[in-house]
């Protein structure tokens, strides 16, 4: 039985923030893999200054650097837009592996926007990385006011395979400061040139 951390997104581009970000959960919540998925659209996010899922999937081959971290386009494959639909077909096709959902602080903010959100709480556990002074405004998310009464304790982190769901953990973490929108402004044109040689996750 593999543990495997999934961390869903744009990656538009993906950058060392993501890459830090899963070092983290492989160590805290000891999972023997983090795979990213790269969404082919995020329902949340508007389509224009999206760039190729070619090219996304490249910067995330090259930002990755890392045996344990798995970037793949799996969503594509599998047809689904949604998170929750998306954790239904991993666990139907891969029931050999325990799946932890992976998020920020900023993502926990909008969860309580998501589709079937309570559902996708209720089929794997949850960890909210957070760097310290994000920890406050984490606890206070619309999405809290539900899942409050199932937060297990940071130092049991590494037991999120034996918990009764719902079930979410808050780990505070130094977090890098690159942000995607800073790239973008900074490089507009970054994924003409990423040279995306291989679409395939």
């Amino acid at each position: 039985m593999a543990r495997i951390g999934l961390i869903g997104g744009s990656f538009n581009p993906a950058h060392q923030g993501h890459r830090h970000i899963s070092i983290e959960a492989l160590r805290r919540l000891a999972l023997d893999e983090v795979w990213w998925l790269v969404s082919p659209q995020n329902p949340l996010k508007e389509k224009a200054g999206m760039a190729p899922l070619a090219a996304r999937m490249e910067s995330a081959r090259r930002a990755a650097r890392h045996p344990r971290i798995r970037p793949t386009d799996i969503e594509a494959a599998l047809g689904t837009v949604y998170t929750a639909d998306t954790i239904t077909a991993l666990r139907r096709t891969f029931p050999q592996h325990r799946f932890i959902w992976i998020m920020g602080a900023d993502n926990l903010l909008q969860f309580s926007r998501w589709k079937r959100w309570r559902d996708i709480a209720r089929e794997v556990p949850i960890a909210v990385m957070a760097r310290g002074d994000y920890i406050g405004r984490a606890r206070r998310a619309p999405a809290m006011a539900w899942l409050r009464r199932h937060i297990r304790g940071e130092a049991r982190a590494k037991l999120w395979a034996e918990w009764e769901l719902p079930a979410i953990v808050i780990l505070s973490i130094p977090l890098d400061p690159t942000s995607a929108t800073a790239i973008r402004t900074r490089d507009p044109g970054w994924a003409s040139r990423i040279g995306a040689t291989n679409p395939k996750g």
